[in-house]
């Protein structure tokens, strides 16, 4: 890079005044192109190793991370609407307070160094071209060096904050979580909804049990559980209905009308409401109780007194 800036400077020096007017337009233009190659082929390695920080950064943030789907037009990009809103979003503001330090750092990262070179600025009048765009070199590359280690330091401070945006952005809002809720378990309301028609559907289909029970035990205003006993089917009495207060009251009424045996007895209906379940055989415990009580029903109805 030195040996580029060099031979250039003595080539516009030494040469360029001899050929042509430097004011021509024409002339100015291709000495501007010449000074455009040198700066290209002189900077070239820099622009190269700041690109592949930058992919190198990105790796670290992100990992890797290649997709196609950037390059395809977005049509929606063209709303003005959009364009303000992400113009003024708070992360937006957050990004041009990021740009806004980083040049902030550069220019007096830049200022005090060049303020401290001063004197040996004034002094390239008295030096050779050789010397001077030597020292030259070495102010700029000087500058660069400070200039990157700031911009490693803020880019570790930036990969820091990223990486925090990003964790936050990560966790879901009150809201979010409700919605994923809805979507994996369903929404509360219907999934209500269903139960209270299944416990519906149950109920209706427990009470057409009802008329064949051998018998309703009840307490005999709270409690009410209709018993059937099938020597062919089960091996002990199963439960067909139970309830409390108006369910048993309703479970009652269809004992009644289909002429079904009610037999009081307090602490055996609470048993049986609370340990039996509806369509299961009753808890071993009660054997005894209920076979009594089936016996005294098949008692009536072999004296004809049932119904």
């Amino acid at each position: 890079m030195y040996g580029l800036f060099v031979g250039f400077i003595k080539l516009s020096i030494l040469e360029y005044t001899k050929k042509g007017d430097v004011f021509d337009v024409v002339f100015s233009l291709a000495i501007a192109r010449e000074m455009m190659i040198v700066f290209i082929k002189a900077c070239w390695p820099i622009f190269a190793i700041a690109v592949s920080v930058g992919v190198f950064m990105n790796f670290i943030q992100v990992g890797p991370l290649f997709v196609l789907t950037a390059l395809a037009p977005k049509f929606e990009k063209l709303n003005p609407l959009s364009g303000f809103k992400r113009m003024f979003s708070l992360r937006s503001v957050i990004e041009l307070i990021k740009s806004l330090i980083k040049i902030v750092i550069v220019s007096y990262i830049t200022y005090v160094f060049v303020k401290s070179e001063v004197s040996g600025i004034l002094q390239l009048m008295d030096v050779s071209v050789a010397s001077g765009a030597f020292y030259i070199c070495q102010l700029v590359i000087d500058i660069a060096i400070r200039i990157c280690i700031a911009f490693v330091i803020i880019g570790a401070l930036d990969f820091i904050y990223q990486w925090w945006q990003h964790e936050k952005d990560l966790k879901m809002t009150k809201q979010e979580i409700k919605d994923e809720f809805k979507q994996i378990e369903g929404n509360p309301e219907i999934k209500s909804r269903i139960r209270q028609k299944q416990r519906e559907g149950a109920m209706r289909r427990m009470m057409q049990d009802v008329p064949q029970a051998d018998v309703v035990i009840t307490n005999p205003t709270h409690y009410a559980v209709a018993i059937k006993y099938d020597q062919e089917k089960y091996d002990a009495p199963i439960v067909l209905a139970k309830g409390v207060d108006y369910l048993a009251k309703r479970i009652k009424e269809i004992a009644k009308e289909n002429h079904v045996e009610i037999v009081e007895n307090k602490p055996l209906a609470r048993n049986l409401f609370d340990m039996a379940e509806i369509g299961k055989k009753i808890p071993q415990d009660l054997f005894q109780a209920v076979a009594e009580v089936l016996a005294f029903v098949y008692s009536l109805k072999n004296s004809g007194r049932v119904g």
